[in-house]
Parts: structure tokens; sequence; C-alpha cells
């Protein structure tokens, strides 16, 4: 069991010389396969075993990992962490979290499904022609495809340290989309859907992800230019969720404490419209940021960043907790290798209460955004500068397609500039948001 096998491998550690030691144990397998036009393109079925472990000679750290877990195999693992923390330089702010931190949350998250691995290989190949061929047959304009996928995972996720503390827990997950491209003269377009959850019965039926990845398709074709200027900027929930990613960015411990975010020392300040509420969970139950202790071993929570636009905390792991002088959120994470990062739970936009219809009519004119391009964000300005394709909004109703723009402004600015929130919430990953409405923006076009 890895969860013994974490568990002797601290032993191993500390009897070896470590003053203190960490070890995580991961066990999975993987599926994926990708249609295109009907037939099998890739298949890919494999399973991974690994460990990773931290130790301390004092404040000196090591990491070392293997996916060799053979008593020989682990035993030069933690050899190997010894060394390069015996000539690693001190550091006042390593170590683990006190013991009184350390815990698991108790509630049932649902984060494993055995249907997800008993779905035989034909079945999900079928799901994936099915996707892409209700997407093909929706409209004759829609004559090819990028194809169609089904992928899934499963984990079994084992965490100790020196502490005494010890937990497991598995996760499942699987997904389905589809690309479909249409053309109408010389307008050729690809856009796509997708779904993903924890069970495979939790997923939309391929027929509604072809039927969804055809009507996205099509509104993008015979897409028009605009001129630059000034407008409302509407982001669908797809691309919402970017922004949420950059808002992480600029709350991230790491990137606080180096003074290489805008964000730094602005705590209990105001830094967005009062429509804007982030919260970080990773105590929803069925959601794919959530589970039930940190990579240190700190106990899920729910944690609120920015409440009505004021910026209550960053979100730290143990070291950057002391380097800030704060308590950790509980938001350590790390793969099998290399030192302990920050990682979001389940990050969201909380929802408002506006239809997308009525959000529309309030925007009146401007830009609705349905894809972004390019990564031009700057987390220590707040700049952004974005490749968008999307749909024009005049009066109230979006009409055509639009293409070749960049929209820009400042990331301070757009988060004040959040005028109406929409009770569109959906997740799709690990970090959502419903639609919003930014007043002003800079569309730049022809």
């Amino acid at each position: 069991m890895i969860e013994d096998l974490a568990q002797r491998t601290v032993r191993q550690a500390c009897k070896a010389g470590a003053t203190a030691a960490e070890v995580t144990v991961v066990e999975g397998d993987e599926f994926s396969v990708s249609v295109r036009l009907g037939e099998v393109e890739t298949l890919k079925e494999s399973g991974s075993r690994g460990a990773g472990i931290r130790v301390l000679i004092g404040n000196s750290a090591g990491c070392s990992y293997s996916s060799d877990l053979s008593d020989q195999g682990l035993g030069a693992m933690v050899a190997q962490a010894l060394d390069l923390a015996r000539v690693s330089s001190e550091d006042p702010n390593a170590g683990l979290p006190d013991a009184a931190e350390l815990g698991k949350f108790t509630g049932d998250l649902s984060l494993f499904h055995e249907d997800v691995s008993q779905l035989r290989t034909d079945a999900r190949i079928e799901m994936a022609r099915v996707g892409e061929r209700v997407a093909m047959a929706a409209d004759p304009r829609i004559n090819n495809s990028d194809g169609g996928s089904f992928g899934s995972h499963t984990t079994d996720h084992a965490f100790a340290n020196s502490l005494g503390f010890s937990g497991r827990y598995r996760t499942s997950s699987c997904s389905l989309s589809v690309v479909p491209v249409a053309r109408d003269g010389d307008s050729m377009e690809r856009d796509y859907w997708h779904t993903a959850a924890r069970s495979a019965g939790q997923l939309e039926s391929p027929e509604e992800v072809g039927r969804k990845a055809a009507e996205r398709v099509l509104r993008r074709l015979n897409p028009r230019k605009v001129s630059t200027q000034r407008v409302p900027v509407v982001f669908e929930p797809r691309v919402a969720r970017t922004l949420v990613s950059h808002i992480f960015e600029t709350v991230h411990g790491e990137s606080v404490y180096r003074k290489a975010s805008f964000l730094a020392g602005q705590l209990g300040k105001k830094v967005a419209n009062e429509m804007v509420t982030i919260i970080d969970d990773s105590t929803m139950p069925g959601l794919f940021g959530s589970s039930p202790f940190d990579d240190e071993g700190v106990p899920s929570r729910r944690t609120v960043v920015i409440d009505k636009g004021v910026l209550q905390t960053y979100l730290v792991n143990t070291y950057t907790a002391r380097r800030l002088g704060m308590k950790t959120t509980g938001n350590a994470s790390r793969g099998l290798s290399g030192s302990i990062g920050i990682g979001h739970g389940n990050l969201y936009l909380q929802n408002g209460t506006t239809t997308p219809e009525q959000l529309l009519r309030e925007a009146g004119t401007g830009l609705y955004v349905t894809e972004l391009m390019g990564f031009g964000f700057n987390a220590v300005t707040g700049d952004y500068s974005r490749g968008a394709t999307g749909l024009w909004i005049e009066n109230g109703e979006l009409t055509y397609a639009v293409s070749e723009v960049t929209i820009a402004a400042n990331l301070r600015d757009m988060l004040m500039g959040i005028e109406v929130v929409a009770g569109d919430l959906e997740f799709r990953g690990s970090v959502a948001s419903p639609t919003i409405l930014i007043r002003e923006m800079t569309v730049s076009g022809q």
C-alpha cells in the first residue's frame, strides 16, 4: 500500500540523518484516444508509479525523486536527497509546517468514481466518434475536423512526513472534446467544445458536445475586422477564467514576496469593483481542484481571496507564509520532483445574479470575446494585451463574427471596470468564471 511505503521512506530518511522529511507517492493510469474523420489516429494507455522526497538537515533542504519503488530505488532516492541537503545553503524559513497546522478535510469530496476505469476501450472510442460525427452532420459547411478525443486518468496519492502526518486519497477524471472545421467560401474556421468530470456519468453526452462544437464553429464564419476603438468588452466563461488565472499569478505568495506582483503590499485595500469576489476552495465535492489536504499535509479549506473588491489574503505555502509573516493557506503544491510550490484549489469568480442576455443588453455595443491568443500579461505592472476572436455586440445582441483584433488595458483597471457579473458559473476545470462585462477596453483592429 502506497501510504505505508511513504511512511517507511520517511522513517528511512530520518534514520539516515534527516532532521525532517516528507514523502509523496503516486500511482496512476492514463488513457487517451483521438479520432479524426471517424478513424482512430492515436491511442495510448499507460500506468506510472513514482515517489518524491524532501529532506531537511537543520535549515538546509534537498529533494529527489524516483520511479523505482523497490527498496534499492527508494534508498538511492533518500541518499541523493540527503547529499543535496548537505551542500545546500541554510534558509531560516525552510522546514515543515507546524504540527498544529497539519490535518485533513473530513467531508466526502467525491473524487473517485469506479465508472471511469470500468469504461471499455471500444466505448471510449465510440464516444469520440459520435461527438465528431454529430458535429460534422450539423451543417454542410462543416466539411472537415481536427478530431474528437476522449481521455481519462485515475490516480492514487499518498503523503507522509516526520511529524506523524499520513494520508491518502484517490482521484478519477475523464473528458471528451470535439474540434470541427467549417468553410464558407474563402472563410475557414475551427472551434471546439469539451466536457470534463470526475465521473463518466457526469459528462455531457457526445451528441451534446458535437452539437455545441458545431454551433460555435459556424458562428465564427465570415469574420469582419473592426476599427480601433474603446468599447465595453464581454468575456464568455471559457475566456473569463483566464482573468482569474492572472489574478492567481498576482496573489501567488512567491510573486508577492519577490515584489513581482502589482498586488504586493495591497492587503486590505480595494483592488477591484465590488462586484468581484474571488474564492479559492479545495473542499467542493467532485471538482478538479479539490483534495483533503495540500502537498504539505495541511487541510484543505475555503479561502476568500478578494471580497467585494477588497484584497483579503495571498495564497501561500509554509515557506512563503514565513517570508510574508503569514500562516499557510493550505496551498502547497508539488510534483514528484523539485521543491514545493504554490497551487490553487477550485479558484473562481463568484456568481452574480444577472443573466448573460441581460449582461449583453448592459454592454450595448462592444466585443464579446470567445477566444484569446498569446500570453500578453505582466504581473508586475498589470499590463494586458492579447489577440482576440469573438462576436460584435450591437444594441445588446450578438451580430457578426470578429477576428484579428487585440484587446488591451491594465489588469488594475480591468478589475475595477468589471461592472456586471452573470450567474452562469460552471466548472470545466479547477479555474472558473461566469460571463463578465468590463466597461471599457481598447480594441485594436484595422
